[in-house]
């Protein structure tokens, strides 16, 4: 092989191995790139639609729950609300056989939602105690046990005083 057409190939294969770093450069590591960010907005895309399915088929489920929260919520009227919370507390009462001490509400505000939060202190034996706290928490009304604490209220443990906090929901929109 000649000098010249030796020059000639290795400049031919520079060219090109020029050529082929510029086009990886300019050209595939861009579409690489777009490929991969097409590849996540896919992936992403194909989980929202998934989701949007799950949601599809549960949808009288979901309308149901959303339903009975709704009819189980406590009125919007701030004094209708804190009566029928307060009402059905000392049913609770009664039925369970705990003597309530105190109750104090105090009121939260949310975006859509507003909350009627009580203070209760309850005095009582552990099966009349139990008894009130299922009460409370398996009513029909949109009440909920935040947290409460026992204490011991003699030296046999056999009356228990109660300190307990519990939430009602109240609902400013129609949410439909």
């Amino acid at each position: 092989m000649k000098i010249q057409n030796r020059q000639q190939l290795l400049l031919i294969l520079t060219i090109v191995a020029g050529g082929l770093l510029l086009a990886d450069k300019i050209l595939i590591g861009p579409l690489e790139s777009l490929w991969d960010g097409r590849q996540l907005e896919v992936a992403d895309l194909t989980a929202k639609v998934k989701k949007g399915k799950g949601l599809i088929h549960r949808e009288q489920a979901l309308r149901s729950q959303w339903s009975q929260m709704q009819t189980n919520s406590l009125p919007n009227n701030d004094a209708v609300a804190q009566e029928r919370l307060l009402t059905a507390l000392h049913e609770f009462e009664q039925e369970s056989g705990v003597t309530i001490n105190g109750i104090v509400p105090q009121w939260k505000d949310g975006e859509e939602y507003r909350t009627i939060t009580c203070r209760i202190d309850a005095a009582g034996q552990m099966d009349n105690l139990v008894r009130f706290l299922y009460d409370i928490e398996k009513g029909p009304m949109g009440v909920r046990i935040e947290s409460f604490d026992l204490n011991a209220r003699d030296a046999t443990g056999r009356q228990l005083a109660m300190g307990l906090q519990v939430s009602g929901l109240v609902l400013t929109t129609s949410g439909k």
